[in-house]
């Protein structure tokens, strides 16, 4: 029996079986063998007055966006396809992006307060023996999904909102003046916020596969010594597996969470979820100190994350949206989730309440609510800095060496350059200043990460880093812009307020640290 059947055996419900189902679909996944959903048709008919204003598909983190439309008086439905309520699992945040519970109106200070399950600091980055970078509130914060979901439900409810669970998604048919959604429910738009698996993502991307993919697993267990402290990226081993693994540790209110992640591309060969698990039991005692047979395993944790180069999604249809994880609007470093959705929240509540008051639900119109953000491409270069082909050789250390490298630059820098990156937040200055420093302080080191990556990308980069810039510049200067389009039409003014927003959060300009 292997480690990891030995381990997840103890666990309740058949957690070895949920693994290997996993595995399953990440299989058909890298092979590209499944075939490409037609849930989604249209028709030229007017559908007539539609029940809803928004129908969300994918309760989890829909109810997010649902809550926050709700509360703004529109006619809301969530559709999910079991019963919607939180997993035992923290997700980790820093404070002040919670902040936009209160601001919105979803959440009292004091339930707040309450949804938060745990606290600690500080946190650590750290490469394979090279110097310690620690940081304060980033990433230290973890909510209680059962409490925060259980909590927006009511909220959602109270405001009117129609929840349709045990209601899975199976079609959709868009008409001109609206969405018929499985036959039955009739809505003026359609957001689509089932996760990167989304049936209709995968209709509109027709079957392309991953650029790359993020596998992770992990686990909660008792037993630990005693530790206050996080890890935020961590690595203590050359390459194995043709994979850097990289470490996250988190306090947790029934013991410690720790995450073994990789980033790889989408090759038939690559590491399965359940070899990854192996590995994470493997190194698990070397990571934390502690006997395997002294932990008392709570939970575990696994997944995979598709990443796509043409992210944003641009769907199709109109008056579909695309949300969260399904529409790719997160970085190709992160695993989006929580932080994604919770970082655009503000963004696309008013953004999709205005396209609804305007009438501005074509597909072209709606594609503006899922901006091409030079920020997040940029990541795509580093993601491949942290990876290595399926047989491509380079030195074992040598993704090691370059993080240790430049996160020592950064934290040289101060909290300006080190903090905004580590919640994935990519800004023109400190990306600069951390390149010219790396790039004039170890020449050799940055030479060798040339032919790792690839002229090619190298020069596709070039374009995004220069167009981090531009739209650094373009949000600086649109508050002169602000009195101009006041005064045009309620339409033009919905496609200004979206350009401002694509320059803000395409340029970094979301990202605040005051408390």
């Amino acid at each position: 029996m292997s480690l990891t059947e030995e381990i997840l055996s103890q666990l309740p419900g058949d957690v070895l079986a949920g693994l290997r189902q996993s595995d399953r679909i990440l299989t058909s996944v890298r092979e590209n063998s499944a075939p490409v959903p037609t849930l989604v048709k249209e028709s030229q008919q007017s559908l007539g007055v539609a029940d809803f204003d928004v129908l969300i598909c994918g309760g989890t983190l829909g109810i997010l966006i649902g809550c926050a439309l709700a509360v703004k008086g529109l006619r809301v439905a969530l559709m999910e396809r079991g019963i919607l309520r939180g997993r035992e699992q923290e997700w980790n945040i820093s404070r002040k992006e919670l902040d936009v519970f209160v601001e919105l109106n979803l959440l009292t200070e004091e339930e707040l307060e309450s949804a938060i399950a745990t606290q600690y600091n500080p946190a650590r980055v750290s490469f394979d023996g090279g110097t310690e970078v620690w940081v304060e509130d980033v990433l230290n914060i973890g909510v209680d999904p059962v409490y925060l979901l259980a909590t927006l439900k009511t909220r959602f409810l109270t405001a009117g909102g129609k929840l349709l669970e045990n209601t899975p998604f199976t079609e959709a048919v868009v008409h001109p003046d609206g969405v018929m959604v499985n036959n039955q429910f009739k809505t003026r738009l359609l957001i689509d916020a089932m996760g990167h698996l989304s049936p209709i993502s995968q209709q509109a991307r027709q079957g392309k596969k991953p650029d790359a993919l993020c596998l992770v697993v992990g686990s909660c267990a008792q037993g630990f010594p005693k530790n206050n402290s996080g890890d935020l990226i961590l690595s203590f081993t050359p390459l194995q597996n043709q994979c850097q693994y990289f470490w996250e540790a988190f306090p947790a209110r029934d013991g410690r969470t720790t995450y073994l992640f990789t980033y790889m591309d989408a090759h038939p060969q690559r590491l399965t979820l359940e070899a990854l698990f192996e590995e994470y039991l493997r190194l698990l005692p070397e990571y934390q100190g502690v006997e395997l047979s002294k932990l008392k395993f709570q939970r575990s944790l696994f997944g995979f994350f598709p990443t796509y180069r043409q992210s944003p999604i641009k769907t199709p249809w109109s008056r579909i949206l695309t949300a969260g994880d399904s529409s790719g609007s997160q970085s190709p470093l992160s695993f989006g989730g929580f932080g994604a959705m919770v970082r655009h929240l503000k963004r696309l509540t008013y953004g999709i309440y205005e396209a609804l008051e305007t009438e501005q639900l074509s597909a072209k119109a709606l594609a503006l609510l899922q901006p091409y953000q030079p920020s997040l491409t940029v990541t795509w270069l580093f993601q491949k800095a942290m990876s290595v082909g399926v047989n491509q050789k380079i030195a074992p250390d040598q993704i090691n060496q370059l993080l240790s490298v430049v996160f020592q630059e950064m934290q040289q820098l101060g909290t300006p350059a080190l903090k905004p990156f580590l919640q994935d937040i990519v800004q023109f200055s400190a990306l600069t200043k951390t390149l010219l420093k790396t790039g004039l302080d170890h020449p050799v080191l940055v030479a060798k990460i040339i032919p790792q990556v690839g002229l090619a990308s190298l020069l596709d980069w070039m374009l995004h880093y220069s167009n981090l810039g531009v739209y650094t510049a373009l949000f600086w200067l649109s508050p002169m812009l602000e009195t101009w389009i006041k005064n045009q039409p309620k339409e033009q003014q919905y496609y200004w307020h979206r350009l401002i927003d694509a320059w803000k959060y395409g340029s970094g300009g979301d990202y605040s640290d005051e408390t």
